[in-house]
């Protein structure tokens, strides 16, 4: 089994101001499906009212991250699946109940972590 990052940025979300109802439900309604299916890991949304800072190794804080990196901003859901073709098909899912394209990433195996 391998933890899958299913994801998107804020600006891929384009819904009508009356359809954000639908999308909450929706996306719920897929998340209590993955919770159901035992594949449910851990899901959210960046919140883009807190600014993000930068910690060096000796604890010094800047403000904002890597100036040269694009902003992380969005939405996340992280499941443990058996193979990469179920995660694709729990993107789909997720896409339409978002109504957006969703990013697919593999977690690496770490056996210390």
């Amino acid at each position: 089994m391998a933890k899958y990052l299913i994801s998107f940025p804020s600006v891929a979300m384009v819904v009508a101001d009356d359809g954000w109802d639908a999308v909450v439900r929706d996306s719920h309604a897929v998340i209590e499906e993955a919770r159901a299916a035992g594949v449910y890991v851990f899901g959210g949304g960046i919140d883009e009212g807190v600014p993000p800072v930068l910690v060096s190794a000796d604890g010094a804080v800047t403000g904002g991250g890597y100036p040269w990196a694009p902003t992380l901003n969005g939405g996340l859901t992280i499941l443990e699946l058996p193979s990469r073709d179920e995660a694709i098909a729990w993107a789909a899912r997720i896409a339409r109940a978002c109504r957006c394209d969703q990013e697919l990433r593999v977690f690496g195996f770490d056996p210390q972590s």
